[in-house]
């Protein structure tokens, strides 16, 4: 993994394996995962001479909400394995700083916790499972607390063998055996914490009035589009549909009443065999046209990919596992701190003032052979 904030390296000393892995591992050999970091560094940028960058503004309107800058955390389950209350500082820091923090329907927070502390800026990430009254019961939830975005994914109709997962015994929740043991006690500084704090619960589904357990490998193939029309009629809300590398499949979500469609290949965790998401995303722009809202993930990792994503067609980014590592590292206000920073300044670099001034126009032309 790109480590630019130099906060990997810190990370995994802190963390058992079990949950370093669980953060950084991807589906079978793990050649997606990788494959949407390469896709990204072969994108290269222009820088521009002789223009006046003086003011740099970072901030972006997205589906009615302006934010501070364009980038958000992106909906991650389970986070409080990697800390105690990392799901509280994600939220306490999107209100603070002015960006979304999506939260998981398999959060170790409630979603109802999770607003109170970002408000406006929490959006609710949905899977839809066999059990449609609990699903049901979870888009209730977030309209009557509050939240204005639903983000449905649809990427996982079939949870895919996680190589990491499967090697270190991983499970929800985390099951103790004398391996897990040992690889506890050789990270004692994560291990007290954990101990203190007990052991983290999918709380959404700990607190629904519907029996249900979670299953990590719960079937999430009965859906479909008609499944789709029914949430549009129910939620009243910003409806954005996440897992999408498809043109075909966004033009149909645009025209199922989607406000917004999410490019991401789940970060490489579901299929090895996937494209990466930045080389679909110049494809589904062209597929939805210029007005429709794209949001992007998988492979983010510094702020030129930021600026990559944006130029190739997306209005907004959302970062993964970086964002866990800086809070395992204990180094999230640094690396929120550098990753804004960076992001101004390649900004100035290609001679820009404004986030809509980056499109096409900013990515370097390919040499010819």
């Amino acid at each position: 993994m790109r480590d630019p904030f130099f906060i990997h390296d810190i990370a995994q000393r802190r963390l058992p394996r079990i949950i370093y892995d669980f953060i950084v591992g991807g589906t079978g050999a793990e050649m997606a995962a990788e494959n949407n970091e390469a896709a990204l560094e072969r994108v290269k940028l222009t820088p521009r001479a002789l223009i006046n960058i003086e003011d740099v503004d970072m901030s972006t309107s997205l589906l009615g909400q302006t934010y501070s800058v364009p980038f958000g955390v992106a909906p991650m389950g389970m986070c409080n394995l990697i800390a105690p209350n990392a799901d509280r500082t994600l939220s306490q820091n999107a209100a603070i700083q002015g960006f979304p923090h999506c939260v998981s329907t398999v959060s170790s927070t409630t979603l109802e916790d999770t607003f109170l502390q970002a408000q406006k800026n929490a959006w609710f990430q949905l899977y839809a499972g066999t059990n449609k009254d609990l699903t049901w019961e979870l888009v209730d939830r977030a309209a009557q607390t509050g939240y204005e975005h639903l983000v449905y994914t649809v990427d996982t109709p079939h949870h895919s063998r996680r190589t990491r997962d499967l090697e270190n015994g991983f499970s929800v929740p985390l099951k103790i055996c004398f391996k897990q043991f040992v690889d506890f006690a050789l990270h004692p500084r994560w291990s007290i914490f954990a101990l203190f704090a007990g052991t983290p619960k999918p709380m959404n589904f700990v607190t629904s009035k519907i029996e249900s357990k979670f299953n990590r490998n719960d079937s999430r193939g009965g859906v479909d589009w008609d499944f789709l029309a029914e949430l549009r009629k129910r939620w009243h809300g910003k409806l954005i549909l996440k897992g999408i590398m498809s043109p075909d499949d966004a033009v149909t979500a645009k025209q199922s009443g989607c406000d917004a469609v999410y490019v991401s290949n789940h970060g490489g965790r579901q299929l090895d065999s996937s494209l990466a998401s930045i080389d679909v995303l110049p494809r589904i722009r062209d597929a939805v046209g210029d007005d429709f809202t794209l949001v992007f993930d998988s492979g983010i990792r510094s702020a030129d990919d930021i600026v990559r994503a944006l130029a190739l067609g997306a209005n907004f980014v959302m970062i993964g596992r970086p964002i866990l590592l800086a809070i395992a590292a204990g180094k999230l206000d640094t690396y929120l701190d550098l990753m804004k920073f960076d992001l101004s300044s390649v900004i100035a670099q290609l001679g820009a003032t404004k986030i809509e001034h980056l499109n096409k126009n900013v990515l370097a032309a390919k040499s010819e052979d």
